[in-house]
């Protein structure tokens, strides 16, 4: 790992060793620049752990193998594969290790294109689509072969595209990073100004190099088409709930409890330090959308010595004062407002979900309610007295309200082909198309907006649901 002392040893790199490039005298080099204009953080130094977002929120990993994002092509991947720059955990290299390609490298790295025309890139389908915030380019290790610059494009786009239906065309795909220059070995950092809803993303290097982890944060934007007669997980990751404070992350975050899937290992939920006092730990989820609970799970898999020995839920009211239905993570309070304190009777901010009920180590806890609870935005998980808990479901039907609040933010924050698209496959007219698309963002009286006949339907059950 760099240390900020150089080792010559310790460079990750698929060929013989290269010269680290001359500093040309009195020049400078700039920070890093989003489409916004204003200069970004500098690059910072790899210490194995990726650095907290640039913008001071919590923020998900769009990308995340975690919620399905992949790899789908890239132009050349002689030295290192693809695939490596998604990998969950922070980049690796051990140096002196040699396979056949030369030496072995933990990222994403090409072969030297030496003065022909053109760059290298790669299309990453997001997991979870959404407005993306930040994007940290991750250099780490890669020294002498790193690429000098990069530019970012991302695009919207409905179901299933393959790789060479995208990597094909320059159609569709939207700037959100403009060519900039990288640092070697460390998180090159972008702000991300544009507010629409983006499905892939296409990092080109320039003119060629190595690339460790891309990371993509941003918002969840979930197509709410999907929750309408079913029940699901409020409180799931993929569709768009974040846990927004804890009380304590000393081994693992809290931000693990609402993945997708089941914990393979304890690493992979969340553990906090041993309380020596007579108080408890908790974790704030703030659900994908103002809904009803029927059922919550509690698991604590893998946890068979320190697993929380008992759990109480209360559940946040959508009239508590700056609730929103469909907030974003930043309309959300954490600690400060009170969150940090254990609600008590007739709190106006928290209400009991769930009473104090026992836990059992390594084991899926399912509790059904008797009745759908009160509406709520948010839940708070008490855990008693410390220990660990894998993961957290919390199973139930959107609010109206909710539905058509989600609705509306998915239709106004598509991307103008992909909402041409959906209103066409819909059977809404070119004209219409023309004037639904100026009209956006949609707001208030749905009616005055909507086509007449059944496209007019078809459009309405997308924003209020069915």
């Amino acid at each position: 790992m760099n240390t900020g002392t150089p080792e010559p040893t310790n460079v990750a790199n698929s060929e013989t060793p290269e010269p680290t490039p001359a500093v040309i005298a009195g020049a400078t080099e700039p920070t890093n620049v989003a489409n916004t204009g204003t200069p970004e953080p500098t690059t910072t130094a790899d210490t194995g752990t990726p650095p907290p977002p640039a913008t001071g929120t919590v923020r998900v990993d769009l990308a995340s193998r975690w919620l399905g994002g992949s790899v789908m092509a890239a132009s050349d991947e002689s030295f290192g594969l693809k695939e490596n720059l998604l990998v969950p955990a922070a980049a690796d290299f051990v140096p002196g290790r040699y396979d056949h390609r030369g030496e072995i490298v933990d990222g994403w790295e090409t072969r030297r294109r030496r003065g022909e025309p053109g760059h290298d890139w790669t299309i990453v389908r997001l997991g979870a689509p959404g407005v993306i915030t930040e994007i940290d380019v991750d250099t780490s290790f890669f020294t002498g072969n790193y690429p000098p610059a990069c530019r970012i494009e991302a695009r919207g786009t409905e179901g299933y595209p393959g790789a060479d239906e995208l990597a094909g065309t320059d159609e569709g795909w939207i700037e959100i990073v403009p060519r900039s220059p990288l640092k070697g070995d460390g998180h090159n950092l972008f702000a991300v100004s544009d507010p629409r809803r983006f499905t892939h993303v296409r990092l080109s290097i320039h003119p060629d190099g190595g690339v460790a982890r891309l990371r993509v944060r941003g918002e969840v934007v979930p197509d709410p088409r999907r929750w309408d007669g079913v029940t699901f997980d409020l409180a799931g990751q993929e569709q768009g709930g974040l846990v927004v404070d804890s009380s304590n992350g000393f081994y693992t975050s809290a931000e693990l409890l609402n993945r997708p899937d089941r914990a393979r290992t304890m690493g992979e939920g969340w553990e906090t330090s041993r309380r020596r006092d007579s108080g408890h730990d908790f974790a704030v989820i703030r659900l994908a959308a103002t809904g009803r609970l029927r059922q919550v799970e509690i698991d604590t898999s893998h946890f068979k010595y320190n697993a929380s020995a008992e759990v109480e839920l209360y559940g946040r009211a959508t009239d508590a004062p700056g609730t929103p239905n469909v907030p974003g993570s930043h309309d959300f309070p954490s600690s400060s407002d009170n969150a940090a304190s254990p609600p008590g009777a007739g709190s106006p901010l928290w209400s009991p979900l769930l009473p104090r009920t026992r836990l059992q180590p390594d084991t899926r806890h399912l509790f059904t309610l008797r009745e759908p609870s009160a509406a709520v935005t948010a839940v708070r998980i008490d855990a008693f007295p410390d220990g660990g808990i894998s993961r957290i479901r919390l199973v139930g039907t959107v609010e109206p309200s909710a539905r058509r609040d989600a609705g509306l933010r998915w239709f106004n924050t598509l991307p103008a082909d992909q909402a041409a698209y959906c209103l066409a496959e819909a059977g809404v007219s070119e004209p219409d198309i023309a004037r639904l698309l100026a009209a956006r963002p949609l707001a208030g009286n749905l009616s005055s907006f909507l086509p007449a006949g059944s496209a007019g339907e078809i459009l309405g059950s997308w924003i209020v649901g069915r």
